[in-house]
């Protein structure tokens, strides 16, 4: 499983924007500089994540971005969703064909069922994620993801 730079960067921006105390929100200029991107591609994410309604601008001078929502109301499953799709979705197996016009095991593979097994087990876990687990340290995130692991025996 591979996590795209915009699913991770967009994730840190709402991370950063939730936890900012500022009323006007944070701009792409402050976002740019704590992440160490470039305002380019900020305003890039920033739009994706406006569009989705995770974020809202504010106007004025000192305009900023802040959340369209509530942290607890933002479900991790969504904000990846929006910024990068699923790991295993039903035209995988179309663009994994090799060189023949269907791929040669789409009557019975076990390699499908991998992926869909943990498509499912992703996402029954991100559901339950929300925004507001990411804000603050590490070690409370950590300690409330473990707790979800064993409360769920298939993750």
């Amino acid at each position: 499983m591979k996590i795209t730079a915009q699913e991770e960067y967009g994730l840190r921006m709402l991370i950063r924007i939730a936890s900012c105390k500022e009323e006007d929100g944070l701009s792409i200029p402050q976002l740019s500089e704590a992440e160490g991107l470039s305002t380019h591609y900020v305003a890039k994410i920033a739009r994706v994540l406006r569009m989705a309604r995770f974020i809202r601008s504010t106007p004025g001078n000192k305009g900023g971005y802040i959340l369209a929502r509530l942290p607890e109301e933002i479900v991790i499953k969504e904000v990846l969703d929006i910024l990068g799709g699923v790991l295993f979705d039903t035209s995988f197996c179309g663009a994994h064909k090799g060189n023949m016009r269907f791929c040669t095991n789409s009557v019975d593979c076990s390699a499908r069922s991998l992926w869909q097994i943990l498509q499912l087990t992703i996402d029954k876990l991100l559901v339950q994620i929300t925004l507001k687990d990411l804000i603050g340290r590490e070690e409370e995130s950590s300690q409330k993801f473990n707790m979800l692991v064993r409360q769920n025996p298939v993750l």
